[in-house]
């Protein structure tokens, strides 16, 4: 581990798409936090020198903190607190207990007073009957933290293949950091990658051998001649040093791919998907038929076994009569070819529709690197200039 990198707290972590984004930007992910095993299983696989820690944030105290960073103060905390209850998808309740989650990201701040924070959350959370529990949250740091946004972004804007529109809350010490929120629209990429861009390279999907629970679905890459795209380049590559599970880092070096799994339809439901026009949805099912040169929408997470295990719909592949596969999916979101999830197709849909895209994550904890950097200033200079 490299103990000189500047760190980070990741709070409701899942399988660590903000994570990877803040491990890419030049931070290392000192904790990673989340209550369910199962989004969070394939954390330390992904980030070998991290530590995943399977708790519930609400139940975290100083005590806990001291036993696990010790005196160690992060220099940030990340985190999407769970978004159900605010969510303009499905029922919203201002009842449901997750919602004061959000509350018990901002005593973290207060707790661990990093220099910076960042959280992300869906855009219904600044919607009049949700706005409050933020505003409300963020009060409890102000004596500290200059608080930018909350504004809205789009992963599509940060380089990913998807339209996923996501609330931001930054804060920083001025004590110790200055930001400026065009920053972070500093970012944005000049042209939106497309579906094509993303999954056009993958080999088609492969059956699952029921008997073997521990497959991540791995299939071999096209050996014959096909045009890859940057994007998909950049997703191809290998681990930086740190990062990554050493059986997907052999495999991926052998010509290897996880994430393959096919979805099997009925013949009728084929038909059905054959003759959905791309652009529009399938009438029974709901899935969007995706179009090569377009973007993928909000890949949905579904629910846990807790709330009934639904399974949210899948989009469509362009051209193909079926849902996408896991790494389809993944792509979308930016992840790279080296980042594992889930043997069950099921449980890897709902990682990455949980995840913050590491699209995001690193353009914003980028700017906020390079910041870092800029800002090894005396005390009294940084108090000047925030005047």
């Amino acid at each position: 581990m490299n103990n000189t990198k500047p760190s980070v707290i990741d709070l409701f972590c899942g399988c660590g798409g903000f994570s990877l984004g803040a491990e890419l930007a030049g931070f290392r992910s000192l904790v990673a936090i989340d209550i369910e095993p199962t989004l969070q299983s394939s954390f330390g696989r992904n980030f070998p020198s991290s530590k995943p820690v399977e708790a519930d944030v609400s139940d975290i105290n100083q005590t806990d903190w001291s036993l696990l960073i010790g005196s160690k103060r992060p220099d940030g905390i990340i985190g999407g607190p769970p978004c159900q209850g605010f969510s303009r998808i499905g029922r919203r309740s201002k009842n449901d207990p997750r919602n004061t989650l959000i509350h018990h990201f901002y005593r973290h701040v207060n707790l661990l007073q990093p220099k910076f924070f960042v959280m992300e959350n869906v855009e219904g959370l600044l919607d009049d009957d949700n706005i409050g529990v933020l505003e409300a949250a963020i009060a409890t740091v102000s004596h500290r933290y200059t608080v930018l946004g909350p504004f809205v972004v789009n992963a599509a804007d940060f380089g990913a293949a998807t339209n996923r529109r996501r609330a931001l809350v930054i804060g920083y010490d001025p004590n110790e950091l200055l930001l400026e929120q065009c920053l972070f629209d500093q970012v944005a990429v000049e042209r939106k990658a497309t579906v094509r861009d993303a999954i056009f390279d993958l080999p088609s999907p492969v059956p699952r051998n029921p008997r073997d629970k521990s497959d991540f679905g791995w299939a071999n890459y096209e050996t014959n001649a096909i045009a890859i795209s940057e994007y998909a380049q950049g997703l191809r590559e290998l681990p930086p040093d740190g990062l990554g599970w050493s059986s997907v880092i052999e495999r991926l070096s052998s010509g290897m791919v996880s994430g393959m799994f096919e979805t099997r339809h009925t013949a009728p439901v084929e038909d059905r998907y054959r003759s959905t026009p791309n652009g529009t949805s399938d009438p029974v099912s709901k899935s969007y038929r995706l179009s090569w040169d377009g973007q993928c929408p909000t890949i949905r997470a579904g629910t846990g076994s807790e709330k009934g295990a639904f399974q949210a719909v899948r989009p469509l592949h362009p051209s193909e009569p079926r849902v996408i596969t896991v790494r389809e999916a993944a792509r979308m979101q930016a992840f790279p070819d080296w980042f594992i999830f889930h043997p069950t197709v099921w449980h890897s849909f709902r990682m990455i529709g949980n995840s913050v895209s590491p699209s995001v994550s690193f353009g914003v904890l980028s700017a906020i690197f390079k910041n870092l950097g800029h800002n090894e200033l005396n005390a009294e200079q940084l108090k000047r200039r925030a005047a």
